[in-house]
């Protein structure tokens, strides 16, 4: 008999009674309890947890920051009950702890006290961190404490861009208040430039001024070092005169009958001394004139250079709300130094004009003096001839000579006193004309310095930004939450359930072939009797569950897809991958029962726990530990899974193609060892009369 008919027979066993068919009906749904009924038990939970109840505990007070008032913990309780992710309960703190200890509360949710201050604090001096306290007891569920830390993560991630705002905001709002301020300063430093270019402009008049008080003054000096020597050569000369008109007049007065031998014989000395006394005379009338000239326009240069050093030193120190420290003091001893020059200047003047009486008559009195000692000379020669006259004469000449002499004492001691003042006055002008360039230097600099201050305070105005409440209120937002994760997944599923049918399906239709083989002998006895080819005997074995399975496939997908509401990206070719996945598993199932009798079946769930654990279902298996890793490759399962996944939920189908050369491979090898084990079965041992194991 052919394999076909072989299997038939098999199967008819079935119908010869009600519990058998029912036997067979319970075998052919059986995979919908592990496929259909436990993916229905979690097909999508997340979609359903506004039903966990959970503790809300809002302890916040609130804060005042910018004039308003920030609440943040009615903003974050507002936002979680819109949100409808849990069930929450608005409780005390101490209500919270005993719900979450006796599992009325599978977690909690406190905001502190001071949650809005230390939000607030984002924008002031002392920045502090808010905390959201979260309290999970993973003893009445592991999973919802997991599911918390992800949602929590999102609540914290709101509340810190809300923080973030008020702290940038404060930000761009300083912005616009520095900008409006360095516009005021690049304005007040073009008045500074304005005015240090008048002021620019003053100093080097004043230092052309001093240049050419300097000339004067030097010039003044030098002709009263010169007026000095002659009156102090006058001084002396008419001293000298003095004395020997004195001496004379004595000598005439005392010996007037012996002195006309004595006039005979010295006439020519008597002459060469009235002609020296002439001389002399003329020299001190000569200078006269240079001092009365000189004098006034000494004054009234050391006075006007006085009076604007004056000026310059008002502006630039007294009349400035900051003055520059390092022209001040040279420019304060410069000043002083002036007005001791124009004192000194002053006074020569003064004396000049208050002794100018007796300066004319100094010089009237030297002209009679030169006229007289013109006479004397030219009539010395006769002077034994006219004794009495002479004698009345050189009385005379006498007198005038002790008052010249004593002008000339005078006049010697006024123009020393105006030599020195005049060298204080050219020292002074000096040191004026050195400060006066230090000062125009300082300023030229100040000029460029102010320039660059205003260039750059206009450039600066630029720069910073001057933000409208529309562009602050856009980069605040953009700020606050610089990076969004913008997530797109390829192709996405719909729900927890689609995500883990790849896993549940397999699983299912393994299960549903080893419970076949538990109601089907894997090898047909009567034919193993009477000799039937092990290929055949095989095939018979084996086809009875590949169609049981078929029936168990159809059942799951319908139950799946109409009932629960499973959607397949690739429904045909699903079904299609799941008739040679049923193929492959009966035939692996088969080929462990047959080899190992009733130690196959331990086998049996043995592998379906290492690929379980190796086809990286639940999570990825390069999460597992190594062994896993290393047996993954090896199981039919773990192709399947992979194949699935892109049958229901899309994309490429190489993995698929590849899931179907491995599985066709793993069939063909089962079948193969299960012909073998037939034909090993086909000769009776007393082992298998009396089997050591029966199940």
């Amino acid at each position: 008999m052919r394999s076909p008919g072989l299997a038939a027979l098999e199967l008819k066993r079935f119908g010869r009674g009600k519990l058998p068919r029912a036997a067979l009906v319970a075998v052919t749904l059986l995979p919908l309890l592990y496929g259909a009924l436990y993916l229905w038990s979690f097909w999508d939970p997340y979609g359903r947890l506004d039903r966990i109840p959970v503790a809300l505990v809002n302890d916040d007070r609130g804060a005042f920051a910018a004039g308003r008032k920030i609440s943040a913990g009615d903003e974050i309780t507002r936002g979680l009950r819109d949100s409808e992710v849990f069930a929450w309960h608005e409780v005390s703190a101490a209500e919270a702890r005993r719900g979450v200890e006796d599992g009325s509360f599978y977690l909690s949710l406190t905001m502190p006290a001071d949650l809005s201050e230390r939000i607030a604090s984002s924008s002031g001096d002392a920045p502090e961190t808010g905390a959201l306290q979260v309290r999970t007891n993973d003893a009445n569920n592991y999973i919802v404490g997991q599911l918390s830390r992800t949602v929590f993560s999102e609540v914290r991630t709101a509340a810190s861009t809300n923080a973030s705002r008020s702290f940038l905001d404060r930000i761009f709002i300083s912005f616009s208040g520095i900008h409006d301020s360095t516009e005021r300063a690049a304005k007040g430093a073009d008045q500074l430039r304005s005015g240090i270019s008048r002021a620019q402009k003053g100093s080097e008049d004043l230092a052309d001024g001093l240049r050419t008080a300097k000339d004067g003054s030097g010039e003044l000096a030098g002709g009263l070092r010169k007026l000095n020597k002659g009156a102090g050569d006058l001084e002396t000369g008419a001293q000298q005169v003095a004395d020997g008109t004195q001496s004379l007049a004595d000598k005439v007065n005392g010996v007037a009958d012996d002195v006309r031998p004595y006039l005979r014989d010295n006439g020519k000395t008597i002459a060469e001394s009235a002609r020296l006394v002439a001389d002399s005379a003329q020299a001190v009338r000569d200078n006269l004139g240079v001092l009365v000239k000189a004098a006034p326009a000494a004054a009234t240069g050391a006075r006007q250079a006085s009076a604007e050093l004056d000026g310059v030193y008002r502006t630039r120190c007294e009349e400035q709300p900051v003055p520059d420290t390092a022209v001040c003091p040279p420019l304060q001893r410069a000043r002083t130094a002036a007005a001791d020059v124009a004192v000194v200047a002053d006074d020569l003047n003064t004396l000049v004009r208050d002794d100018h009486g007796d300066l004319k008559s100094l010089d009237g009195r030297l002209a009679t003096l030169r006229e007289q000692a013109q006479a004397l000379a030219e009539h010395a020669p006769r002077l034994d001839e006219d004794l009495e006259g002479a004698v009345t004469k050189i009385n005379a000449l006498n007198t005038g000579a002790w008052d010249v002499a004593q002008g000339a004492d005078r006049l010697h001691t006024g123009i020393a006193g105006a030599k020195k003042g005049a060298s204080a006055l050219d020292t002074g002008v000096g040191e004026l004309k050195s400060g006066a360039d230090t000062l125009d230097g300082g300023i030229f600099a100040l000029a460029d310095g102010s320039a660059e201050l205003a260039g750059g305070l206009s450039d600066g105005v630029a720069k910073i930004p001057d933000y409208d409440k529309e562009d602050r209120d856009r980069r605040t937002e953009v700020m606050a939450d610089p990076v969004q994760l913008a997530s797109r997944s390829l192709h996405p599923a719909p729900n927890y359930g689609t995500g883990f049918a790849p896993y549940f399906i397999p699983l299912s239709l393994w299960v549903g072939a080893m419970v076949a083989y538990m109601l089907i002998q894997p090898l047909n006895r009567r034919a193993l009797a009477v000799g039937a080819a092990a290929r055949r005997i095989a095939l018979a074995g084996w086809l009875p569950v590949a169609a049981i399975g078929l029936l168990q496939a159809g059942a799951l997908l319908s139950v799946l897809h109409w009932a629960i509401g499973l959607e397949m990206a690739h429904a045909a070719g699903t079904a299609a991958f799941l008739i040679l996945v049923t193929c492959c598993f009966a035939a692996i199932v088969q080929w462990l029962n047959a080899c190992f009798g009733a130690a196959g079946r331990i086998l049996v769930l043995a592998l379906l726990m290492l690929q379980l654990t190796s086809a990286g279902g639940t999570y990825p298996v390069q999460t597992s530990p190594g062994f896993f890793g290393a047996i993954h490759p090896f199981l039919p399962m773990s192709y399947v899974v992979e194949a699935l996944r892109r049958l229901i939920t899309g994309g490429g189908l190489g993995p698929v193609w590849g899931a179907c050369g491995v599985l066709a491979a793993f069939t063909a090898g089962a079948l193969v060892l299960t012909t073998v084990s037939a034909r090993r079965k086909q000769v009776w041992t007393f082992d298998r009369l009396h089997p050591e194991l029966s199940l």
